[in-house]
């Protein structure tokens, strides 16, 4: 039988026997009333690990990036975030249905960065003709852009333009154990430049459900309410977290085979004819341009000889992940490099 090669996210990761262990054992209580031992245990960690004073267990990437902008931010305030973000593109409106916020864009470049000079030019002090800021989101690694690390001189270039104007600084730090293993810098180092960081628990952390929002006490304070208010409050929550305090412990490290696994295919694909990598992988997102192909076709094609994909906004986009081993990286370009050939 055909092994499936699933390279569509890194979310479609399982638990180890290890993780799933973990999650059987943990001690349980009832989160909503504060009492629950385990998710006590991993927002500490979480905080700790980023250095910051507190920390809350939420549901999704998702819904942090929701709560961060409520917590932050004044019905009516203009959120400046960049073109090609996440927040943007993925996260349902939920910014203006929910929260009542504008989102005005700035330009992401190829390596996730915003044009700090149309982020000046962006703020805006509120007045009785227009909204005023209320925050700036950047995206850490940035998904569109090819999986780039933002590393600490891009943070704080950033970080210096909302200090100037008084603006709160998130960060959407889906990915950022990414980009902290692929730069080589402590994970606090690239915390440090944002007010509030989210980083996702079931992406390359492998966990089946949750992220971690991290900030100040008083911040997360806010952002507990608001979380009740989404619906985000989970009773015997330590099953899951529980995956997360196992993840923190045992599965950072190891994301550095997930972007050896992505620069060994990357350089296989760049041999084929046709192939156009958009642009070279950084961590363990592979995005490129297939010539002669419609992307939607590509992908169906590709799934018949049992490789997962997406077509992300006309490029094709492969993750590696935990599960995904060389073998399975170099099999996905052979059945690639075979269906080039054939046309089919």
């Amino acid at each position: 039988m055909m092994r499936i090669i699933d390279l569509r996210s890194d979310t479609v990761t399982l638990p180890s026997p290890e993780m799933r262990k973990a999650m059987a054992e943990a001690e349980l209580g009832d989160d909503v009333l504060g009492d629950d031992p385990t998710v006590i245990r991993l927002q500490e960690k979480a905080a700790a690990l980023l250095g910051k004073e507190a920390a809350l267990f939420t549901s999704s990437g998702t819904q942090s990036n929701l709560i961060s902008m409520l917590s932050h931010c004044e019905r009516g305030d203009e959120i400046i975030v960049g073109e090609d973000s996440h927040t943007l593109i993925f996260e349902v409106g939920g910014a203006w249905t929910l929260g009542g916020f504008g989102l005005r864009t700035v330009r992401n470049d190829v390596r996730g960065r915003l044009n700090l000079g149309e982020l000046r030019a962006r703020i805006r002090k509120a007045d009785d003709h227009q909204p005023g800021t209320g925050l700036i989101c950047v995206e850490n690694t940035h998904n569109r852009c090819g999986g780039a690390a933002l590393g600490e001189e891009e943070l704080s270039s950033v970080r210096a333009v909302a200090d100037e104007a008084g603006i709160p600084l998130h960060m959407d730090g889906a990915r950022l154990f990414n980009a902290s293993v692929a730069l080589g810098v402590p994970v606090s180092g690239l915390a440090a430049y944002a007010d509030s960081v989210t980083f996702c628990l079931s992406k390359g952390l492998g966990c089946p459900v949750g992220s971690v929002l991290c900030g100040s006490r008083e911040f997360i304070r806010k952002a507990h309410r608001w979380r009740k208010m989404l619906g985000g409050g989970m009773r015997q929550a330590g099953l899951l977290a529980a995956a997360g305090v196992y993840a923190l412990d045992h599965m950072i490290e190891r994301l550095a085979e997930d972007h050896e696994n992505a620069r060994v295919m990357a350089e296989a694909l760049e041999d084929i004819p046709g192939i156009d990598l958009s642009p070279a992988p950084q961590t363990n997102l592979v995005y490129f341009n297939v010539d002669g192909w419609e992307p939607g076709r590509f992908v169906r094609t590709l799934a018949k000889r049992g490789v997962l994909c997406f077509d992300e906004g006309g490029r094709i986009r492969w993750v590696t992940h935990y599960g995904i081993e060389r073998a399975d990286c170099e099999e996905a370009v052979t059945r690639l490099r075979g269906m080039m050939a054939e046309g089919a």
